[in-house]
């Protein structure tokens, strides 16, 4: 096989296994993904909308909005996840590669190809962002709410493809993929090098698992406040017609002057829920997926 070949074929392994790690964990955790973005999008115990409690939240949209109601805004995740997963794995292994010939240590490489690859993933998943946040902020029932597909064209329509529009948020998306991803994979990959293999199957998935629910809990504790002003920025501004939250740190220096440091961890409970056991989730798939095609494809 030629060089080309190989590479093409190594590509298409990681797009498709990074493709499907995603689309099975969005699947599974959308619900708390709904929950966490309404409680950052919360402006303190003033507002009248706000949720007491996680579970106040959960009888709250059930009561209100139904079942669906924990899945809205799940198209664009679904559409954005297969090449948001599969850009994240397929960025990283070969931002992993090219920093090999690089003199870094194998711990910083992995750190640094996960930045890279992080700040890759938010360019393309952040419109997506834009459209999913809308949603998930509107508390009417399933069935009254717009189509992604209508909620993306108005958007467009009042506030075109620029940084007020469809790529509202970018900086803060950046921050928040960028410094996931650089503590998820650094975690991830040099803890696992470091606990040795296990040979009976069971206990080898339990510490790659371990290991990943470890990764995304660490990874989700330090970048949510990058998280919480993505959610400001993206979702409806207090007073119609005025924008209160611009810019990344600028949101969060209002937050915090407003709210207090904790607004800025707004969601965390949900957030820790999803991407913990969720991070681990796409890990595992990447990493069976890849092998499983590598063998067989």
């Amino acid at each position: 096989m030629s060089r080309m070949g190989g590479f093409l074929q190594e590509a298409s392994h990681q797009i498709a296994a990074g493709g499907s790690a995603g689309l099975v964990e969005i699947c599974l955790m959308h619900p708390l993904d709904v929950v966490k973005t309404r409680f950052q999008i919360q402006r303190g115990k003033t507002d009248p909308t706000s949720y007491k409690s996680l579970g106040d939240s959960f009888r709250t949209i059930f009561r209100t909005e139904g079942l669906l109601g924990f899945y809205k805004g799940i198209l664009p995740p679904i559409m954005a996840e297969t090449p948001k997963r599969a850009v994240k794995f397929f960025t990283f292994e070969q931002y992993k590669k090219l920093l090999g010939l690089a003199s870094l240590s194998p711990g910083l490489t992995f750190a640094v190809a996960g930045l890279g690859s992080g700040l890759t993933e938010a360019v393309v998943v952040n419109p997506f962002e834009v459209v999913k946040v809308s949603l998930q902020a509107n508390r009417n029932a399933f069935s009254e709410q717009p189509s992604t597909f209508v909620q993306a064209r108005r958007i467009i329509a009042r506030d075109g493809l620029g940084f007020r529009g469809l790529n509202k948020g970018l900086t803060a998306t950046l921050g928040r993929h960028g410094v996931f991803n650089m503590i998820y994979f650094g975690f991830y990959f040099n803890v696992k090098n470091i606990i040795p293999v296990n040979e009976d199957p069971t206990l080898e998935f339990l510490r790659k698992f371990g290991i990943g629910l470890v990764s995304g809990t660490i990874a989700s504790i330090i970048n949510i406040p990058f998280d919480v002003a993505k959610s400001r920025i993206q979702g409806p501004q207090p007073v119609p017609g005025e924008i209160k939250y611009r810019t990344c740190f600028k949101t969060m220096a209002t937050v915090y002057k407003e709210e207090g440091f904790l607004a800025l961890y707004k969601g965390f409970v949900p957030k820790i829920m999803r991407l913990g056991p969720g991070g681990a989730v796409m890990l595992l798939v990447y990493e069976y997926a890849y092998a499983w095609l590598q063998e067989n494809w």
